[in-house]
């Protein structure tokens, strides 16, 4: 069974400045001869872990709302800058839009599961992929969409 992780996204103002965030990330791992991969660094390490990686997503909440996904692709033990042990989630490039949906702060990561997660942007209503990021997200938090 398909399983997702939900988490915070801690500094970015929106799908867009996430996804430039993540482009300046990559090309700096290039330039130090890096293998370029995207990851968050996450003291727990999930234990449902084959559950996740059969076509699970960490969803993105950008300023109180649900706006993104990315595919999750593994998981790896590492370290953070300090030497502390930390567990790798990483996922895929493609940052995928979804449905804006509303959530309260939370720390760390939760299971979030299919029936809960919201839909990509153009599946159903393909009027909501063509507004604007800020539009998406001020209609979410008035709960209109």
């Amino acid at each position: 069974m398909t399983l997702h992780l939900i988490k915070l996204c801690v500094g970015a103002t929106s799908v867009e400045d996430l996804g430039a965030w993540q482009k300046v990330r990559l090309e700096e791992q290039r330039k130090s001869g890096l293998q370029a991969r995207l990851f968050h660094t996450t003291f727990q390490a999930p234990k449902r872990q084959e559950e996740l990686l059969d076509g699970g997503s960490l969803y993105w909440v950008i300023k109180g709302v649900v706006q993104a996904r990315q595919r999750l692709v593994g998981f790896e033990d590492g370290h953070k800058k300090d030497g502390s042990r930390c567990c790798l989630l990483l996922f895929d490039e493609e940052l995928v839009p979804v449905r804006p949906v509303p959530r309260r702060a939370f720390q760390g990561w939760r299971y979030l599961y299919p029936d809960d997660a919201p839909t990509d942007l153009g599946r159903g209503d393909k009027r909501l992929a063509t507004l604007s990021p800020r539009m998406r997200r001020e209609l979410a938090e008035l709960g209109l969409i």
